[in-house]
Order: structure tokens, then C-alpha cells, then sequence
């Protein structure tokens, strides 16, 4: 079966069916519930900006496409719902805009933001490892303030700077500290880790 799912007319979205579509998008049914929402106003604004009049209704076929695979695989799709709802709504669109039922137009009177081969795949990655990034940052900084005040400035400032100036940075610090640079080194390690770990159980959901 292709990636992505291929119009089938005598398919028709099922609660059953709506219900694993949820649970692909998470595992929480309320948060599964704000996702939908979220995606479907997303991809209605794709298929707005290559002008396509029935929005919304191009939004929903995206989506049964998707929940239409998950039950014909029996199984929860391994790939981010973003990425692959994209990836689906650019066959929604190439399948409309070759409609013959639509009005004739020439590929190059098509507005910029309205060429069919235009691959939103690259935008929508893009803004999963955004969300990532942005996720890890916040985990990071949450756990950055459990560490003792004086924790908490040693290791902002020993990853500091750049280079040249890192190292004088160091020495610095390590003088103030009246330890050694290899003792700071230590030190710093072990903070590295003990907060590396804190952000792993943050992005799990273990960190309360």
C-alpha cells in the first residue's frame, strides 16, 4: 500500500476508526482531542494556501486517509502525525488540482504558494525538532533551578564563551573556587550528567 493512502470511495471514517485515529495522535484522550483540532486547522490552512476553495473538506479526506490506514494495518502508525498528514495532504491536492471537474489552469498561472510539487514534508520536520528543541530546553532549564544556587552559576558559567576566552573563563573560576582546573573539570561533569539524566525523566514525563 502506498504511504500515502490512495482515495478509496467506499470507505467512510467509523467511530472505531475515529477513536484509533486519536489514539495515534496520543495516548491521553483529551490531549488526543486538542491534537486533532490543532492538526486539522493546520492542514486547512495548507490546502488555504494553495487556494483551494473546499478547505476544510480537503482537510478532513487528509485525515481519513489516515485513520483509514491505521485500521487497514491494525496498527498505530510509527512516523510524527505532522510529517505524515503532510505528506498525505500533498496527494489530497495533487488528486484535486488534476480534477478535470476543476477549471483549466495552466501550471505556471498558479500563484508561488499554489505549485502542487511544493513539499511541505521539509517545513513540517522542521517545526517537529522545533517543538523537540523547545521541549528540552524547558525540561533543561527546570532542572537548572533545582540545582543549588551556587550549582547552578559554577556550570552556567563553565560552559560559557567560546574558545580562547572559555578557557580563561575557566581558570578563573577554578581560581575563585581555589580548586584546580582538573577539579573544576570533575565537578562540572558531574553536574553534566546529574542534569542530563533529570532531562531525560523530564522529556519521559517521570519529573513531576
Amino acid at each position: 500500500m502506498d504511504e500515502a493512502v490512495s482515495y478509496k470511495k467506499d470507505w467512510a471514517l467509523t467511530q472505531q476508526a475515529f477513536e484509533k485515529l486519536l489514539g495515534w495522535l496520543d495516548a491521553d484522550r483529551e490531549r488526543a482531542g486538542l491534537k486533532y483540532e490543532e492538526l486539522r486547522i493546520k492542514l486547512a490552512s495548507y490546502f488555504d494556501r494553495k487556494h483551494c476553495p473546499a478547505s476544510d473538506e480537503l482537510a478532513d479526506e487528509t485525515l481519513n486517509r489516515a485513520a483509514r490506514r491505521i485500521v487497514e494495518e491494525e496498527k498505530i502508525l510509527d512516523e510524527e502525525p505532522l510529517v505524515y498528514c503532510y505528506r498525505v495532504a500533498r496527494l489530497v491536492f495533487l488528486e484535486h488540482w488534476r480534477n478535470p471537474a476543476r477549471a483549466p489552469a495552466a501550471l505556471d498561472d498558479l500563484p508561488p504558494s499554489s505549485q502542487p510539487f511544493a513539499d511541505p514534508e521539509e517545513a513540517a520536520e522542521r517545526e517537529v525538532k522545533r517543538r523537540k528543541l523547545d521541549q528540552r530546553l524547558e525540561c533543561l532549564d527546570r532542572c537548572a533551578r533545582e540545582l543549588p544556587p551556587e550549582t547552578r552559576t559554577m556550570i552556567v558559567e563553565y560552559y560559557q564563551s567560546e574558545r580562547r576566552e572559555k578557557i580563561v573563563r575557566r581558570e578563573a573560576l577554578a581560581s575563585r573556587m581555589k580548586i584546580s582546573a582538573n577539579a573544576l573539570r570533575i565537578r562540572a561533569c558531574r553536574v553534566r550528567d546529574k542534569l542530563e539524566a533529570c532531562v531525560t525523566n523530564c522529556l519521559a514525563g517521570r519529573v513531576k
